[in-house]
């Protein structure tokens, strides 16, 4: 019974700081240049705009409660996605966007 009741409120603590990571994220690919992708290696601004804004939508819409099965891994699946922007490519976008340190 413990165990359970464990498990419901990591995954609520889960849900509830995911949502700003994923809003976060969102906000961030909004706001930066669009040839500072392309200049990074990495996917175009609307692919990212997409990815980080379809995954933010995800992790809001896909409740604990929901989660079984296919809602539990979308959700996961989503999670991933914001958290690949923010490992890899906001630290790319942001050094090619800096001013040369002189």
């Amino acid at each position: 019974m413990l165990l359970q009741s464990l498990d419901f409120w990591v995954f609520e603590i889960l849900y509830w700081l995911a949502i700003p990571v994923g809003l976060f994220a969102f906000i961030h690919a909004a706001l930066q240049r669009a040839d500072a992708y392309t200049a990074t290696d990495k996917l175009t601004k609307p692919a990212w705009l997409g990815i980080t804004g379809g995954a933010t939508a995800a992790l809001v819409l896909f409740a604990p409660s929901w989660w079984e099965g296919f809602f539990l891994t979308f959700w996961l699946l989503a999670l991933v996605a914001v958290l690949v922007y923010i490992v890899d490519v906001k630290p790319a976008v942001t050094e090619v966007q800096r001013r040369p340190r002189w």
